[in-house]
């Protein structure tokens, strides 16, 4: 291809045709050669005659540059020019390898990389070049073949959550020395990693290498962690630069069941800095509910962190050495520590026996002396798989010989005999406060009350260790609350009551931030190799390069150890993985991962990923000399004087003709014609306009949602939902029209009351919706029922009456009681039964009539309990939790079988004869 000007050509030689133009000019303007005078006598005869017609002795210039322009525009139009050319190389002769990275640090751009993979494979299928390509996070043996087949896969690569590792280097470095020489264009990612430097000689030595590389700042976002009673939160970038807000999201589900945004907090990068930190404090209830963590703006699994046991509400079980006295609840032991867990925690009660085989996180033993054998045995399994055992002291633990002269398998230290308490041997002189808590405390950062004290404690006994087990102490330095690690879990001892006999922790709020730390460090074991090390983690939800997650499917389980050390790939996908009770959440970054910008030597040419696509001219230019060669014809009629005869008209109007666009049909008709043909070629549900956006846009996601439904569960197959305007629009497509109303909804003409009645005496229905049923009754209680007997005054309506029990609806499909849909407890309102309906012995419902109801009248509000947005989530908070869930589930069904019976009519209410039937055949 030749470019000049910024304008390439395909067939450059046809441009030296433009050096006869010149030759032409001169042709076309030669003055024709002086006639012959002769003296004729018969010319006298002529003198005084005058011609209506008269000719020009030479073309005007102006008509001469017109017919020049139309043959340079032909000329040109032949040359194939073609706007923003690809580079030289794209255009080269051999084979083509496109190198794509692949990883998640290109998701957020991955459209724009796609659009850019098309115009490099347009170029490249032009000049008939094979192509291959090579995705070092999945490489795969080179096949080159024709650019435009593969065009057609683009919509197919997607990009991996993870980047290439040592393995993919070399399979692709392989693969290459297997191939002969090419060039190559290699998309890149962004970001360094270990053999990049590798691959890109290996590529060089197969051909010339040409990088595109966005200049967009690759963002992550490390796992959360929480500590201090906050979610920190940790963002890194590739490139240090200007100082940069981001915001950082927390997902997760509301009350009803619904994904959505629950809590949002900047994060800054300063200047310089590639790390920016924020910490997120949520009430407990909130914190459980999260399940994600990510950039605003960036869709890549490596800006995605999700959640697992470190943030759930944790089960915690309450034992106690004696049971509540009656009229004494704040003595009972298990009163204030009830209090302080409630509201992060899900209490369990029972005896050891039935709490351990719910594996709750933390197990509470207030003032129990001495367990059992088993009981021991099956609590140290327990405790070594992950679990804490909370302990509290009190008068049985001291008068107890419990880890006295040995420590007890079951307390982090040992105990000296008897306790210490004012006015005792080993009496204080006042009661004793807290000593602020060490940094190595789970209770570090707890601001501690001055009225916080302890009048009586068991002690610990002097120890080598004791000092590591340590983290609370009074002032004085005597242990108040000490720990111990045994396998994957721990024990606590508080050397005080649960209850404020020995101390006044118990009344304030530092006892329920206390316990709630420990709740929440229960479950907080390192996922560390040690940890982990011969246990397999089954992946539950895996994550793509997007960070959406999706169902693992049949992926095999994962060893403890690889899944905490391994990097991530095709064996180890971040996602979230499950053992036992246990949750891991395996993200593709950590903490401890630094992210570095690609930097490319010098001769490797890098190029940005703004690639405008070539723009053909050729039809452009040869449409413009057609053009000039009708203003030729005009012109030339125009100054031989013929434009206005007979001839000319003619051929004017033939030129008009030719110009004029296709005269389309009217846009009635179109629309019409349109609108029945999306409406006829499948089975269609629609909704009446309103007018009201925000009205339609439910109704329209309503129906899209029920449509989804029958399409899954039954052999309906709906088409996407239309809306119908009552004016203009036929009904008579339609099996069902759901109709919301609303106060200020426009009276319909008489002429759309005929449709409507037509539509519901040929067997239509209508589901009238008042979706009010959360402020009236049925009736004008409401300005939504007020405005329905406005609406429905003029219809054919047979008389009607509140659903019975034995109606069709209630069991076309599923078998009903309920019809909710948004709300719950409205009567409907279906045609009245025959006053000759007999129930048959033998039959749970009565012979009613064949025909459909043609209303249905409610105010659930259904369309929005259906309504679900175009990726099919519920697009309306239903209730709360699972109830919420329930109430959309049934109201889906009640759909369905409104669907089943507007087609199917009656049909089962023909079981009414089945005894008949049955005694005719003799049986």
């Amino acid at each position: 291809m030749t470019v000049l000007g910024g304008i390439g050509f395909s067939a450059p030689w046809l441009l030296w045709g433009l050096i006869a133009l010149p030759i032409l000019w001169l042709i076309l303007r030669a003055v024709p050669p002086a006639p012959i005078r002769r003296r004729f006598p018969g010319v006298a005869l002529l003198l005084g005659l005058k011609d209506d017609e008269s000719v020009s002795d030479r073309t005007p210039w102006w008509l001469l540059a017109l017919r020049i322009l139309a043959v340079a525009a032909v000329i040109i139009g032949l040359a194939g020019p073609i706007l923003n050319p690809s580079s030289p190389q794209t255009e080269g002769s051999g084979p083509l390898l496109i190198v794509l990275d692949g990883s998640w640090a290109g998701a957020t751009r991955w459209p724009q990389q796609a659009e850019a993979l098309d115009v490099q494979l347009a170029r490249a299928a032009r000049s008939n070049r094979t192509v291959a390509f090579l995705t070092l996070t999945r490489p795969e043996e080179l096949t080159f073949q024709s650019a435009d087949v593969l065009r057609t896969r683009l919509a197919g690569l997607q990009p991996a959550p993870w980047q290439p590792s040592a393995a993919n280097i070399t399979r692709a470095i392989e693969t290459m020395g297997q191939s002969g020489g090419f060039e190559t264009l290699w998309f890149s990612d962004g970001l360094d990693y270990p053999g990049r430097s590798d691959v890109l000689a290996a590529l060089q030595a197969q051909g010339a290498v040409e990088i595109y590389q966005t200049g967009a700042n690759v963002m992550a976002m490390a796992a959360a962690v929480y500590e201090d009673g906050a979610i920190n939160l940790s963002a890194k970038r590739a490139l240090a630069g200007e100082p940069r807000e981001v915001t950082l999201n927390a997902q997760g589900r509301d009350p009803a069941g619904n994904i959505r945004t629950l809590a949002s907090i900047p994060a800054v990068f300063e200047q310089g800095q590639v790390d920016a930190s924020a910490a997120l404090a949520l009430p407990a209830e909130l914190r459980a509910r999260i399940t994600r963590f990510d950039i605003a703006g960036q869709r890549s699994a490596g800006a995605t962190t999700l959640v697992d046991d470190a943030l759930r509400r944790r089960e915690v079980a309450l034992i106690a050495a004696r049971e509540d006295r009656e009229g004494l609840e704040l003595l009972s032991p298990l009163h204030y520590i009830e209090k302080a867990l409630a509201p992060t925690a899900d209490l369990i009660h029972g005896s050891l026996n039935d709490v351990l085989p719910a594996n709750p996180d933390v197990i509470v033993l207030a003032d129990v002396a001495t367990v059992t054998e088993t009981e021991q045995a099956a609590l140290l399994e327990w405790i070594e798989n992950g679990g804490m055992l909370v302990r509290f002291a009190g008068p049985r633990i001291a008068a107890s010989n419990i880890s006295r002269d040995a420590e007890d398998p079951l307390m982090p230290v040992r105990l000296r005999a008897g306790g210490r308490s004012v006015g005792g041997a080993m009496s204080w002189g006042e009661p004793k406060s807290l000593e602020k808590f060490k940094d190595s405390s789970p209770f570090f950062g707890l601001d501690i009350p001055d009225d916080v004290v302890v009048s009586a404690q068991i002690v610990a006994q002097p120890d080598p260790t004791l000092s590591n087990r340590v983290i609370a102490s009074l002032n004085d330095g005597t242990p108040l609350v000490t720990r111990k690690a045994i396998g994957q879990g721990q024990f606590v001892l508080f050397h005080v009551t649960a209850t404020a006999e020995w101390s006044t922790l118990p009344l304030s709020g530092l006892f329920v931030q206390m316990m709630e730390r420990l709740a929440i460090s229960s479950s907080s074991a390192s996922n560390d190799t040690q940890s982990l090390q011969g246990t397999v983690w089954t992946p539950l939800r895996v994550m793509d390069g997007f960070g959406v997650l999706s169902d693992a499917g049949n992926l095999p389980g994962v060893d403890g150890a690889d899944l905490a050390n391994s990097p991530a790939g095709p064996d180890v996908r971040p996602g979230i993985y499950v053992s036992g009770d246990r949750q891991i959440a395996r993200n593709v970054v950590t903490l401890d991962t630094q992210l570095a910008l690609a930097d490319w030597p010098a001769g490797v040419p890098v190029r940005g990923m703004n690639i405008s696509p070539e723009t053909a001219l050729a039809g452009w230019l040869l449409s413009f000399s057609i053009l000039l060669l009708l203003a030729d014809v005009i012109a030339s009629l125009a100054l031989s004087g013929r434009l206005l005869k007979r001839g000319g008209i003619i051929a004017v109007w033939m030129i008009a003709t030719i110009l004029q666009p296709p005269a389309p049909a009217t846009a009635q008709n179109a629309d019409a014609d349109a609108f029945a043909l999306n409406a006829t070629s499948e089975l269609t549900l629609a909704y009446v306009v309103t007018g009201v956006s925000s009205i339609d846009e439910i109704s329209q996601a309503g129906l899209r949602g029920l449509s989804d439904t029958l399409y899954f569960r039954t052999s309906v197959e709906p088409a996407n939902p239309i809306g119908v305007d009552l004016e203009n629009d036929e009904l008579a497509f339609f099996p069902m029209l759901y109709w919301p109303i609303t106060p200020d909804q426009a009276r319909p003409s008489d002429a759309a009351y005929v449709k409507l009645n037509e539509y519901l005496r040929s067997g239509g229905m209508i589901l009238f919706d008042t979706r009010d049923a959360n402020i009236a009754g049925f009736g004008a209680a409401s300005p939504n029922g007020r405005k329905l007997q406005s609406l429905a005054a003029p219809l054919d309506i047979p008389p009607l009456e509140p659903l019975p029990s034995d109606h069709v609806l209630t069991r076309t499909f599923y078998l009903l009681q309920d019809f909710p849909g948004r709300y719950t407890g409205r009567d409907i309102w279906v045609e009245a039964s025959p006053p000759d309906a007999e129930q048959v012995e033998g039959m749970p419902f009565r012979n009613l009539n064949d025909g459909v109801t043609p209303v249905v009248i409610g105010g659930n509000d259904w369309a929005a309990a259906w309504a679900v947005s175009s990726s099919g989530a519920p697009m309306v908070p239903i209730g709360r939790g699972f109830t919420g869930e329930r109430q959309r589930e049934i109201a889906y069904r009640f759909g369905v079988n409104l669907v089943m019976h507007v087609l199917t009519g009656n049909y089962k209410s023909d079981q009414v004869h089945v005894p008949a039937l049955l005694d005719r055949l003799g049986q």
